[in-house]
């Protein structure tokens, strides 16, 4: 198990000016060997900025020109890459501002590559997946999403049902000519083949959303079972205090990992237990909420004693969950009954560990990853459906196609099938933007920083 890192510190800031006056304004301000209106597109120049009421240099400064179409944003761009430092990128900023440009909105950039078509909806959201990416594979698999992987899929299924919308009209309003009889099979069989393919994206849906969000994991147990040191030691460095007096943690201790590749959200929490102090009471019941929402629990056990009844409670409360039972302090001798464990979640559920003799890491990683992917993480294809609107709009297509299904069965008219398949058509044209609202796509691009 890897601490996902921190983020690192300024180096080069980039200044970013998009649209018809990029140039324009930007050259106001710069100073170089040529006049930025006259230098060839997609080319890098040294120079400074410049105070043009002062004449003052304020920054030593590159600037690359990116003339549009060929360009993010399908705009003529321009992009001064300046000293990091807060008052540098400030001295230059003002300048800009102060010379005709505004600043950007959250998203924008990303936006104006929408709407002038440089990329659909799924893939400006991708950018924002990018960004947020916790582990490696997330970062893949969102760059392969920017890159038009769903929306090929995407784009495929809609012109399937494009197609069949059209059979169904050639029948309707000319029976006359000579085409292929638009019969209950033949809509069953294109209903079908749709239903599968978005059956398969949604197969994905639980992995992708790990992937993109991490797994919300709970380490719960008694007070002085051991549960802040698995955390300490996944986090690699003290999150949480750890004493032999029970009770020590009050409060909910949240760290970011991830284990091979797999991002996970750890939540330690306070000891479960019966207690009539107002502030362990308090975190007792944080526990209890964490324990709800998890999506994963790490059950901690003391392999040095017994177990105790508010321990076998848990099991019978926790059976139906995902749990993973952790028999901590391998290095003492052991009393616990770790065949009742087995029985409660399975051989391969119970992971043996010593933190004093790092024992049981690997094994805890194995268990972890076994039970959400079953080895299908490592496949090749990196198609997968993370996004929740991406998500609800595939079970209501899923839903507008199965009720055409359905309607065959009924034998209703073809003209009414066909109301069903064209919500199913609208449907999966909101994933990437082909029908969607002006406030749905505000709202989207209000998600993002102001860098993109």
């Amino acid at each position: 198990m890897q601490r996902l890192p921190r983020p690192w510190g300024r180096g080069i800031a980039v200044i970013r000016v998009s649209g018809d006056q990029a140039v324009e304004v930007s050259e106001r301000i710069f100073s170089g060997k040529l006049r930025l209106s006259e230098v060839p597109s997609h080319t890098v120049h040294y120079g400074f900025i410049q105070n043009p009421a002062t004449g003052s240099r304020v920054e030593e400064v590159l600037v690359t020109v990116m003339r549009g179409p060929r360009s993010f944003t399908r705009e003529d761009v321009v992009e001064i890459s300046c000293h990091g430092g807060f008052v540098s990128v400030r001295k230059v900023l003002d300048l800009v501002l102060e010379h005709g440009a505004r600043l950007a909105e959250p998203g924008e950039f990303t936006k104006r590559a929408f709407l002038n078509g440089r990329i659909d909806l799924s893939q400006a959201e991708a950018v924002i997946d990018l960004i947020r990416a916790k582990s490696d594979r997330a970062f893949r698999i969102a760059l392969k999403q920017s890159e038009g992987s769903l929306s090929k899929k995407i784009k495929a299924l809609r012109h399937t049902l494009v197609e069949l919308m059209a059979h169904i009209e050639v029948n309707i309003d000319y029976p006359e000519h000579d085409v292929e009889e638009m019969t209950n099979a033949f809509i069953k069989n294109k209903c079908t083949d749709a239903l599968e393919e978005i059956d398969r994206l949604l197969a994905s849906a639980q992995q992708g959303k790990i992937l993109r969000e991490g797994l919300v994991t709970a380490i719960v147990g008694r007070p002085n079972v051991g549960k802040s040191s698995p955390l300490n030691t996944l986090a690699q460095e003290e999150r949480a205090i750890v004493t032999d007096i029970a009770g020590t943690t009050r409060d909910v201790v949240e760290e970011y990992v991830h284990v091979n590749g797999i991002p996970l959200k750890l939540l330690d929490t306070a000891g479960i237990r019966e207690t009539t102090d107002i502030v362990e009471q308090i975190g007792v019941e944080k526990s209890r909420q964490a324990l709800s929402d998890a999506d994963l629990i790490l059950l901690v056990f003391n392999g040095a004693e017994p177990l105790q009844s508010d321990e076998r409670l848990m099991l019978e409360q926790l059976k139906d969950r995902q749990v993973i039972a952790i028999i901590n302090k391998l290095d003492l001798p052991q009393r616990i009954e770790a065949e009742e464990l087995e029985r409660a979640f399975g051989e391969e559920r119970v992971v043996r560990m010593s933190i004093v003799n790092q024992q049981g890491i690997t094994d805890l990683e194995k268990a972890i990853a076994s039970i959400f992917f079953s080895g299908q993480v490592e496949s090749s294809d990196l198609t997968y459906v993370s996004n929740a609107r991406h998500i609800h709009l595939l079970k209501k297509a899923k839903g507008s196609l199965e009720e055409a299904y359905q309607a065959t069965e009924a034998f209703v008219p073809i003209d009414m099938i066909q109301i069903d398949i064209r919500n199913a058509w609208e449907e999966l044209g909101e994933i990437i933007g082909d029908s969607v609202s002006d406030s749905l796509i505000d709202q989207i691009f209000s998600q993002f920083c102001l860098g993109k």
